[in-house]
């Protein structure tokens, strides 16, 4: 029977509540076609999947297996796959500069194979230091060789996840001695900007909840105490609203896919099926008409949905204790129009959550300033657009994002 992954990841990863949690949210793919295992983004559904080798792995004892898979989640953590390339673009030498980076991490968890800062050709090479750094250490690509220099810690250099940099459509270790490829990197740095915006932040919010699980059960496993500072320090840099909004609308229109047969896809043939759009993805915006929704709050969420309303369609929901159905309209693609306040009571989340959930929608946003019960859950992704401070000081639990505007004063 072919070795299924996919059965053993929950316990392989039972002492690992922040991988486990990572790993949920990354589909796992039996490939023959390649040598061991690596990830990588679909880039027609714009998500992340980790393919991997069924005969490799059947032959790894469960410390190793377990530590490839950290291996793998430690490139979408540090954000190899789609950040940004050094300027030469991807290469064997970014490649091993990324794998020593992480491996740092996962001493006597990997395959012998893998390249170590401190072992074999990286024996002058100490632990711990960035991909940045490393890259900076290794002789060029010319002659395909893979050994460290030596030399410590530079000036400036960082430590654990410095890690920013892309590596491409796939990832995976550097093997042998050190110098030669370990996976496959077939579709490295392929992706549109378009999908590599949406898996990036679909990652973002991935480990952002995986944080928030580990820090709430304060269980963070294997994870280093400097990886959880970068971590933690990613997730307090302030959001984007305007780019969440986006992110949230093109997400919404990416799940609005289904599968066929009618078309190969040309990236990965027989690994996935075509996928058409079978119609145009329908976005509803629930928009609280009480007074405690500033005027000021409410100009800037219509200016920028003024601009989205070139990529997408909205239907408006205005509502307070109830919906307005007679004042909900559709906005169409490419139409202008100014905010207005049509009812002036208080607010209730069930009214706008039930008339969604009775039709056929892809994605709700809610503009509110989230001062009533919590409501009922939503049958599509839901997002909560509110003021800075109800953003961090929710007056409700949710898992659902909720993001704060930032209104720009003139």
């Amino acid at each position: 029977m072919t070795f299924d992954l996919n059965k053993h990841v929950a316990r392989l990863l039972m002492d690992e509540p922040f991988f486990a949690s990572i790993s949920r949210r990354v589909e796992k793919i039996a490939v023959s076609g390649i040598p061991t295992a690596g990830v990588r983004v679909n880039a027609e559904s714009a998500t992340f999947e980790m393919i991997y080798n069924p005969e490799f792995f059947e032959k790894l004892p469960d410390k190793q297996r377990a530590g490839v898979l950290k291996h793998e989640f430690y490139h979408l953590i540090f954000d190899h796959v789609t950040g940004r390339l050094p300027e030469a673009g991807m290469t064997k030498k970014w490649n091993i500069a990324t794998d020593l980076a992480i491996n740092s991490h996962l001493q006597g968890e990997l395959p012998e194979m893998c390249c170590m800062p401190g072992q074999g050709p990286f024996a002058d090479l100490p632990l711990g230091q960035s991909a940045e750094w490393y890259f900076s250490k290794l002789p060029s690509d010319e002659g395909g060789e893979g050994k460290g220099g030596k030399g410590g810690k530079g000036e400036g250099e960082g430590q654990g996840e410095g890690e920013g940099e892309e590596k491409g459509e796939g990832s995976g270790n550097s093997g042998g001695n050190g110098t030669e490829q370990f996976d496959s990197h077939e579709g490295w740095g392929e992706m549109d900007e378009e999908t590599r915006q949406i898996a990036r932040e679909r990652m973002k919010d991935s480990i952002r909840k995986a944080a928030e699980e580990s820090a709430k059960s304060n269980s963070w496993g294997s994870v280093s105490g400097e990886c959880r500072k970068d971590i933690m320090k990613k997730l307090e840099t302030r959001v984007d609203w305007k780019k969440m909004l986006r992110y949230f609308i093109k997400t919404s229109q990416r799940a609005n896919k289904s599968s066929t047969m009618k078309r190969i896809n040309r990236r990965y043939p027989y690994v996935h099926a075509g996928r058409k759009a079978n119609r145009t993805a329908s976005i509803a915006i629930s928009i609280d008409q009480s007074g405690s929704v500033s005027d000021s709050m409410l100009a800037a969420f219509y200016a920028e949905l003024g601009k989205l309303a070139d990529i997408a369609q909205f239907t408006v929901i205005p509502f307070d204790t109830h919906v307005a159905e007679d004042k909900v309209f559709v906005w169409k693609k490419g139409e202008k129009r100014k905010r207005e306040r049509v009812l002036t009571g208080g607010t209730c989340f069930e009214a706008p959550t039930k008339y969604v959930n009775e039709r056929n929608f892809d994605g709700h946003i809610v503009l509110t300033d989230m001062y009533a019960p919590k409501p009922k859950p939503s049958k599509c992704q839901r997002m909560w657009m509110t003021d800075t401070y109800a953003a961090k000081n929710p007056p409700f639990q949710t898992s659902e994002r909720v993001v704060g505007i930032v209104v720009e004063s003139h």
